[in-house]
């Protein structure tokens, strides 16, 4: 028990840190969150967990064809935050990447990677 809290701990604190540097500096903030902290953070987890190295190598291969249909929103949120406000283009984000998500993994399993 006390493993997990102190896994929960160090996982919350980079979150925390990256939305306290965020709010110091915008490009320091987006540079910080751009960089794979999660993705990481649960490649460490894994390991100190004794994962087998095929898990740990899967979830690194995956992360990286997930990712992609997430990008545009990146794009778009900004563009849509002044003209419907906060909660509505959040909503708009997560829809459009579901979407974007399904047809980009419906086109990938046309060359045998298989996201869903």
């Amino acid at each position: 028990m006390t493993y997990l809290i102190m896994k929960y701990m160090i996982t919350a604190g980079v979150v925390v840190l990256v939305s306290e540097l965020a709010k110091r500096s915008d490009k320091l903030g987006g540079l910080i969150s751009a960089l794979p902290l999660v993705t990481l953070l649960t490649l460490i987890w894994l390991y100190v967990e004794r994962q087998p190295i095929s898990k740990i190598s899967n979830h690194a291969y995956y992360t990286f064809w997930y990712v992609l249909p997430t990008l545009p929103m990146f794009l778009l949120f900004p563009y849509l935050l002044p003209r419907w406000g906060f909660a509505l283009s959040l909503v708009a984000c997560v829809v459009f990447t579901v979407l974007l998500f399904a047809s980009y993994a419906t086109l990938l399993k046309q060359f045998g990677i298989d996201l869903l």
